[in-house]
């Protein structure tokens, strides 16, 4: 290893020891609708920022969409952003890119770059959409995952093989706080498909027009307070997501002390159980289910473990603390590693 790149590569290794290595984050531009993916990256990215690192939110286009619409502003004024049209990114080796895996066309793009690479795995759903046959992260350079929970770490380690996993599980976010008026008649819908709330809506009030009086709320397009206000003013939701392996609106729910009635995905999320929500296998039954709720309902004749399982279950995810630890650890860990591949490098050639 020559003068000039040993001295180059010594100083990867104290930008890494003391946190100066640039963190990419990618991102999607939500154009102003709430992702729970996209908040998941921006609390990642706050949390090392607070402890001495250097992440930047790199997104696509110049025009990127702000996130306050929907977010707290502190993720736009207080995270540096960048564009990757019309810029010449300066990529070193002690840097990082965390690339979302419905970032997967990326990978071949940035297989060259010198930096740490780094999936971001949310939803089992995309890992293959956007790669060619045959392809898989590590051919790439990116041997490590950060996913959401134990389920989807054991999938992904029988696709992908070659990467390790780390997890860190979202945190539910303290304006999903239980109410202090009693709820009104309202149903909240979040589905993954618009048609899925437009069917059931439909299908309930054909079936079930003595409840017409009952309104149902679709849950797009509002902003986390919005999401959080509206949620606390109904009686139940329903949550309809084949492609969810984790699940961040059951659990808002239960924050909110509202039951939830879901259909169960593909991949069932570790916090359900039988005891924590009302779980369907046919989403087709789903009008009939809300329907028997309504009616125990009106009659006081819902089970109070149903609302205290879930109030349980969700204490886990509103550790903002542990989560905090979690991910600064993890970082920590990524920096470090690289460090002391690049000390044995220089070792090996003095040696």
């Amino acid at each position: 290893m020559e003068n000039n790149t040993t001295e180059k590569v010594k100083q990867s290794i104290q930008n890494l020891r003391s946190k100066n290595s640039k963190i990419y984050f990618l991102v999607q531009d939500t154009k102003n609708n709430a992702k729970a993916s996209v908040r998941f990256i921006y609390e990642m990215a706050y949390t090392i920022k607070q402890n001495g690192f250097n992440p930047i939110i790199l997104h696509e286009k110049t025009d990127y969409t702000s996130v306050s619409e929907w977010l707290d502003d502190k993720y736009m004024t207080e995270l540096p952003h960048q564009s990757i049209e019309g810029q010449n990114l300066e990529i070193s080796p002690e840097d990082f890119i965390v690339l979302p895996e419905i970032f997967g066309f990326v990978m071949e793009q940035i297989k060259n770059l010198p930096c740490g690479k780094i999936v971001l795995a949310q939803s089992y759903r995309y890992i293959l959409e956007t790669l060619q046959p045959g392809q898989s992260w590590s051919q790439f350079g990116f041997l490590k995952c950060i996913t959401t929970s134990n389920k989807q770490k054991e999938y992904l380690e029988r696709v992908m093989k070659q990467t390790t996993y780390d997890i860190v599980s979202p945190t539910i976010s303290s304006y999903f706080e239980p109410r202090n008026l009693p709820p009104m008649p309202i149903v909240a819908v979040h589905t993954k498909e618009q048609t899925d709330t437009v069917n059931l809506i439909k299908t309930f009030y054909l079936k079930f027009p003595q409840y017409r009086w009952f309104t149902f709320k679709d849950m797009r397009g509002l902003s986390e307070r919005e999401f959080a206000d509206t949620l606390k003013e109904c009686f139940l939701s329903v949550w309809i997501d084949d492609d969810s392996a984790f699940g961040t609106f059951p659990l808002e729910s239960m924050s909110c002390g509202v039951p939830v009635m879901g259909k169960i995905p593909n991949i069932q999320p570790e916090w359900m159980n039988e005891n924590n929500g009302i779980w369907v296998t046919d989403k087709t039954l789903m009008p009939d289910f809300i329907a028997d709720f309504i009616q125990n309902w009106l009659e006081d004749n819902i089970k109070p473990d149903l609302y205290e399982e879930g109030k349980k279950t969700v204490q886990t995810y509103k550790n903002k603390q542990e989560f905090e630890s979690n991910v600064v650890s993890l970082f920590e860990g990524y920096l470090k590693t690289r460090a002391d591949s690049f000390e044995l490098q220089i070792s090996k050639t003095q040696a």
